[in-house]
């Protein structure tokens, strides 16, 4: 176990402020007179992961804090694309060897990828983490355009169709039983960016729960998990992001979550202009370009890698295509902001409504 004091991260009791997170009421916290506390911390997966939860005193809660960064500081390494760790093999180093030799990595690794493939499937291509050679020339664009906006540029299309020749994820061979994953196309890079947050997250959330820790709420960039209620014997309280930043409007929903997943996707988490145009992150396999069907989705279910990779699905598809695939889902439910604001639902999204809106 990492030493505690060597993980630098903030633990405050009492209410947690922030957009994705709703304020709630801790007068009462349950018969066991339960404390609230929250902690924070930065880097992993290149974001902010919030925790919430309810323990007898702080170092009890720290000691949970604790575990969980240290779980998710594992999965970050092992699905990292930029760097390279000191004796751990991980995406990176796949990518680094593609159309070399293939490459033993620890079981998550495959484990994840396993889940991507079923996901690739499940949604016909529409979350693909074959799709890195398209996505790191989006990112990039966006980082240079971000550094200087005034030369902010598009990608070309012939350089883009290019790219997109080698997203063909039938060449990435996984063998379970050598613990390798090799790329058979030289030019093929993966990028799970659209599943290993969530899938992580998820991780996480049932360690908590094999050990019978109840009444957390963990926030990986947005991709939230609830493991169980609060401690005062209600639901968590989930505030979705208004797509629309400017708007006084800073939510446009509040749900009512026991042990479920939310997890949001939208136009407005990573982008840059050029010429005025907003150019996000979401970039549809089909187009090679940003999706422009919707300004956010939010996908609800119990599995958060599952809600990270359908959020991403259904962003890149016509609405009654996403419809139609949400519901020949169990437990799944979504909602969509079209451009024009407009909200849809699944039939059975209603129920999470939080009564106290």
């Amino acid at each position: 176990m990492q030493n505690k004091k060597a993980v630098k991260f903030l633990i405050i009791a009492g209410t947690l402020a922030a957009l994705t997170m709703a304020a709630v009421n801790t007068a009462a916290i349950g018969a066991k007179k339960d404390q609230r506390f929250h902690a924070e911390f930065l880097k992993l997966f290149d974001t902010v992961t919030q925790i919430v939860g309810y323990a007898k005193n702080k170092e009890e809660f720290t000691q949970i804090a604790t575990d969980v960064h240290d779980e998710l500081e594992t999965y970050h390494k092992l699905y990292d694309i930029y760097n390279d760790y000191d004796g751990i093999n991980n995406i990176k180093t796949i990518n680094d060897n593609a159309g070399k030799s293939p490459v033993k990595v620890d079981q998550k690794i495959i484990d994840m990828l396993k889940v991507a493939e079923e996901a690739y499937e499940k949604t016909d291509g529409k979350v693909n983490v074959a799709m890195g050679s398209v996505l790191s020339i989006w990112h990039d664009y966006r980082t240079k355009g971000i550094d200087n906006p005034e030369a902010a540029q598009v990608p070309p299309m012939d350089k883009l169709k290019e790219a997109a020749l080698h997203t063909d994820f039938s060449k990435v061979i996984i063998d379970e039983d050598a613990s390798t994953v090799y790329l058979e196309d030289p030019d093929m890079r993966l990028d799970v960016g659209a599943i290993a947050k969530g899938y992580a997250t998820e991780l996480a959330a049932r360690s908590l729960e094999a050990r019978g820790i109840d009444h957390v709420l963990l926030s990986v960039g947005g991709n939230i998990r609830a493991v169980g209620i609060r401690g005062d014997g209600n639901p968590w309280k989930l505030d979705i992001q208004n797509p629309d930043l400017d708007s006084d409007k800073k939510s446009i929903d509040t749900l009512d979550l026991d042990g479920l997943s939310l997890v949001s996707s939208g136009d407005y988490e990573r982008y840059y202009i050029v010429d005025g145009v907003k150019y996000h992150h979401i970039i549809d396999p089909e187009t090679l370009i940003p999706a422009a069907y919707f300004r956010a989705v939010s996908v609800v279910c119990r599995d958060s890698g599952w809600a990270d990779a359908l959020s991403t699905a259904i962003f890149n598809m016509p609405y009654e295509e996403g419809l139609a695939m949400i519901e020949d889902m169990k437990g799944v439910e979504a909602m969509w902001v079209l451009p024009d604001s407009t909200i849809k639902t699944s039939s059975g999204y209603e129920a999470y409504r939080s009564h106290d809106r």
